[in-house]
């Protein structure tokens, strides 16, 4: 397993890294395929307190217990459930971040969580004071460092220019290179990591059934689906292709690939095993289909 470093942290995570968000309700079987993970080299383990409630977050730190300084915990905040369960709303504020924080210090059975990510973000947060909550759980020792999960250009420099995060976990596949257009060289500059997830863009290039996707039609869909096949030929899977697509750029430290079964684990690490593309691989294959670009949050 490759490791790299996470933007300007000193924490060195697994080129691929497991996204927890789907496992199921059986605990035994979860904590067994979190410690195969760790056993074979991921060491970079991905929740949410808005997955099932918080649930998850209870799953992932139950299975960690005795291993926590193995591992690189990551969760993220922002999405308030409502006292009903009848769904979320959106609050960045300060004052919620530092409630919402001790109650996922509390679920993963942890006094200290890794990376902290905002659960998303606009222009219309009380941003100094987000950026200020982040800043308070750092020198706290609640947090090691932040980062946030968006995909929107304009909240992302607003991050870069005001605050101290260290990465950005942003969608990032073949099907969907609109990062590529302002995102990566500036996060590139500023020493800040990317978090690539979706890059088997819901299974499309895997061989799933063509539909249209972020204005990308059926066709092209399927035109994409076969240029991942044609290039993984019979020495290797669909899967390692589309990934290495997305760790082809070096602002890229990680893959958080959503990981439920072994059938699933077992992908993942013979993705993390599979050699880089070449650069004629990576220009087929970018050549098969145009890049989108972001129409809102420019």
């Amino acid at each position: 397993m490759k490791y790299n470093l996470l933007g300007k942290s000193d924490l060195r995570v697994s080129e691929i890294s497991f996204g927890c968000m789907s496992l199921g309700e059986d605990h035994a079987a979860n904590a067994r395929l979190l410690h195969h993970a760790l056993d074979n080299g991921i060491n970079y383990f991905d929740t949410a307190d808005l997955y099932q409630q918080g649930a998850n977050e209870v799953i992932v730190g139950k299975a960690f217990q005795g291993q926590r300084d193995k591992v690189v915990l990551a969760t993220k905040v922002g999405n308030q459930w409502r006292p009903d369960g009848s769904g979320w709303d959106w609050n960045a504020s300060k004052s919620y971040i530092l409630q919402a924080v001790d109650k996922s210090l509390q679920r993963l059975q942890t006094d200290y969580i890794d990376l902290y990510q905002l659960h998303g973000g606009t222009l219309d947060d009380p941003l100094d004071e987000t950026m200020e909550a982040f800043e308070q759980l750092v020198q706290q020792g609640k947090i090691r460092y932040y980062g946030i999960s968006s995909i929107r250009p304009n909240v992302i420099r607003e991050y870069v220019q005001r605050s101290n995060i260290v990465s950005v976990m942003m969608q990032y596949s073949l099907l969907d290179r609109r990062p590529e257009e302002s995102s990566l060289a500036l996060l590139q500059e500023h020493q800040i990591s990317v978090l690539a997830r979706g890059s088997y863009a819901q299974g499309l290039l895997l061989g799933k059934p063509a539909k249209e996707y972020l204005g990308h039609s059926p066709e092209q869909v399927a035109k994409a689906a076969t240029a991942v096949k044609e290039i993984a030929g019979a020495g290797r899977t669909a899967a390692e292709v589309a990934v290495r697509v997305a760790l082809a750029s070096s602002v890229v430290a990680s893959a958080v690939l959503g990981i439920r079964t072994d059938e699933q684990l077992q992908e993942a690490l013979w993705v993390a095993k599979a050699p880089a593309l070449t650069a004629p691989e990576l220009d087929a294959l970018r050549s098969a289909v145009l890049p989108i670009r972001y129409e809102q949050h420019r």
